[in-house]
């Protein structure tokens, strides 16, 4: 079996692998103070919680945008499940041509985001709306190259900055919002945080459609623990929760970890 962890700057979000198939999931709060023996623990409990023998694990696969925990991540599948994990970094395979300027810039999570959306929809000319602690916007073209795109505050990031940098603004519960007018301090913020949102997503759409894809429009793939907050208002053609993991399988299948 596959471990497969999606490090973020909030959450590990992990995910385990029966062969190519996604049998559970769960999540850990994140933070880069974490030890490998916190890690370690954690997982093998939350992998027998969720009727997982840990040493059925095999393989681990780690994206991580948390620069301070990859050596206890690395230690932790060591010590725990005596494995060296493929950790995503500069010089994987990713079977993607990088667009970048400095290709080494790109994070992780947006690369394995690409490689995900490139394996679930080949030859589709892709953006991919990744809502997480930052949400990511993300331009792929249908041959594969990873042409660039935009980062900005996660819907969570700019409720906890308004909370936390104002003396009166309140914290709110993050939901879809009925009107763009809102009538009470809390429905003011509630209305703010996701009409904003949600126009940023069709704004940078549109554009990233006239700059890259003007000859075929793109499939607009999103992912993240916000993605389902827009359902309504039909924004994507695709919400895949698990495309960071589906990256991450298709990197260990391209690094040799597996069979292509």
């Amino acid at each position: 079996m596959i471990l497969a962890l999606d490090v973020g700057n909030s959450q590990i979000y992990c995910g385990v692998f029966d062969q190519e198939k996604l049998i559970t999931q769960f999540r850990h709060a994140s933070t880069g103070r974490s030890s490998s023996d916190e890690i370690g623990v954690f997982l093998r409990g939350a992998l027998r919680e969720n009727n997982v023998s840990p040493e059925l694990i095999e393989i681990i696969a780690i994206s991580s945008v948390v620069p301070e925990l990859n050596y206890s991540l690395r230690a932790c599948a060591q010590k725990y499940f005596k494995i060296e994990p493929m950790i995503m970094r500069p010089g994987i395979k990713t079977g993607l041509k990088i667009g970048y300027k400095d290709p080494k810039e790109v994070g992780s999570d947006r690369i394995a985001d690409a490689m995900g959306a490139v394996k679930l929809f080949p030859g589709h000319n892709l953006i991919v709306v990744d809502f997480g602690t930052a949400t990511t916007v993300c331009a792929v073209s249908a041959d594969r190259t990873f042409l660039g795109g935009n980062i900005m505050p996660g819907v969570r990031l700019a409720m906890e900055a308004l909370e936390s940098k104002t003396a009166k603004l309140p914290s709110v519960e993050i939901k879809p919002a009925k009107s763009a007018i809102g009538k009470t301090t809390v429905d003011s913020i509630q209305s703010g945080l996701y009409w904003s949102n949600v126009g940023m997503v069709r704004e940078l759409v549109s554009r990233i459609t006239a700059e890259a894809f003007a000859d075929e429009a793109p499939l607009v793939v999103a992912t993240g623990g916000f993605a389902h907050l827009f359902d309504r208002e039909k924004l994507f053609d695709h919400v895949v929760p698990d495309l960071i993991l589906e990256g991450l399988l298709e990197a260990l299948r391209l690094n040799g970890y597996m069979p292509r």
